[in-house]
């Protein structure tokens, strides 16, 4: 038993990785959304056991040793005896233990090969969290749209909108409208109320486009974002590696880039999490070794 599989089961997609003890990657599958609260456990197992199968593919499962699953959202964890999953697990043949942590652990592991540390983590969410081991010491912000994620993308998409609305006569709202296909700031403001979180959430990349490009409305938006996720990680008032990880942070993004001034303006270095079910295989191997 010389190999160990790690799963990132997010709300978009579902990563599976399988390696050997020291890190080397022999096998990678992909599949849906493998988020239970969001798409049920059924479904979010039936896509940890596609990804597994590809990311598998001729190896013998026999010779997994040991399996981590990092789902995003730790309330799911105390959910997860459900027999969903060991179903899945025991369809692919394997019989090794697997432990399931939460995404923020395995963001944090993927960026970094100390037992202990803290993660920044910015997407469609936020949070900054102290890691130790294979559980979350403690947390700041990851509190959902309407009570925090400050500096996320759903926050700079909530941001955009209402910069847009209050300053109408900008081409900066004249390009959030026209993603949206609002004629009017009225019209603007009755598709917002709706909610469309996935139209909301794809507003970011428009700004951070229009960011780059120096917008006088855009920029500030940026800035506070990267000055928001920050102040999350300074409130964990912790030593240890820093992990950046999320798409705002982990990709080109100019939320990045003034995540990075601020920090290294204190000396602070980081590391990047981008990989984050090859985070939860280095974690599966490290009790074993």
């Amino acid at each position: 038993m010389d190999l160990v599989v790690g799963v990132d089961a997010g709300g978009t997609s579902t990563r599976a990785v399988v390696t050997t003890l020291d890190g080397r990657p022999l096998g990678r599958g992909s599949a849906g959304p493998g988020n239970p609260l969001t798409v049920g456990f059924e479904a979010a197992a039936d896509a940890m056991g596609s990804a597994l199968r590809d990311a598998l593919g001729s190896l013998p499962p026999a010779r997994v040793a040991r399996g981590v699953l990092g789902i995003a959202g730790t309330s799911c964890l105390t959910a997860y005896d459900g027999p969903a999953y060991t179903k899945i697990w025991n369809v692919l043949g394997l019989r090794c233990p697997m432990v399931v942590v939460g995404d923020v652990v395995t963001a944090f592991a993927a960026g970094s090969s100390s037992p202990s540390g803290a993660v920044l983590i910015a997407g469609t969410g936020a949070i900054a969290a102290q890691v130790s081991g294979e559980s979350v010491v403690r947390t700041v912000d990851g509190n959902g749209w309407l009570l925090g994620d400050c500096g996320s993308g759903r926050w700079i998409g909530l941001a955009a909108l209402r910069s847009a609305v209050s300053q109408w006569s900008t081409p900066f709202a004249a390009a959030i409208a026209g993603q949206v296909g609002a004629p009017s700031a009225d019209a603007l403001v009755a598709w917002a109320q709706r909610l469309p979180f996935a139209e909301i959430d794809a507003l970011t990349p428009l700004v951070c486009s229009l960011a780059r490009d120096a917008d006088p409305v855009a920029r500030p938006i940026i800035s506070a974002a990267a000055a928001a996720l920050v102040h999350s990680l300074d409130e964990l008032h912790t030593d240890g590696p820093i992990v950046l990880a999320g798409s705002l942070l982990s990709q080109d993004t100019p939320v990045r880039d003034e995540v990075h001034t601020i920090l290294q303006a204190r000396h602070i270095k980081t590391t990047t999490g981008a990989d984050p079910a090859a985070g939860a295989a280095r974690l599966a191997a490290r009790s074993l070794c």
